[in-house]
């Protein structure tokens, strides 16, 4: 499976909003590393756009500042690509059988 390569505007946009909320909240990226269990380096990394945090880093960091998830992905969003035709439907869709031949129904 090819490897899909990562929008950079999306960590610096994470960068951005990590920044935006610890100066906000009055923190050092000391006492937020401190808080959230990481390395004062990585916050710095996270908040110059070099990376983007794995989920449950997320959510340490989120909790270090006292502020839900969500905002640390402000202004952060996904657009799905149009869905193809003819896309098989599970689970509440109903699939309507295959209509079966007079010759198939006489060999049952």
């Amino acid at each position: 499976m090819a490897q899909k390569k990562r929008d950079p505007a999306v960590a610096e946009r994470f960068g951005w909003n990590l920044r935006r909320i610890r100066r906000r909240e009055d923190l050092t990226r000391e006492g937020v590393a401190r808080r959230a269990g990481l390395h004062r380096t990585e916050i710095g990394r996270l908040e110059n756009g070099e990376r983007v945090p794995r989920i449950d880093t997320l959510v340490r960091l989120a909790d270090s500042m006292v502020v839900p998830p969500a905002e640390l992905l402000d202004g952060i969003s996904w657009v799905p690509a149009p869905e193809v035709v003819g896309t098989f439907a599970f689970g509440s869709m109903a699939i309507s059988p295959i209509p079966r031949s007079t010759s198939e129904e006489a060999e049952d």
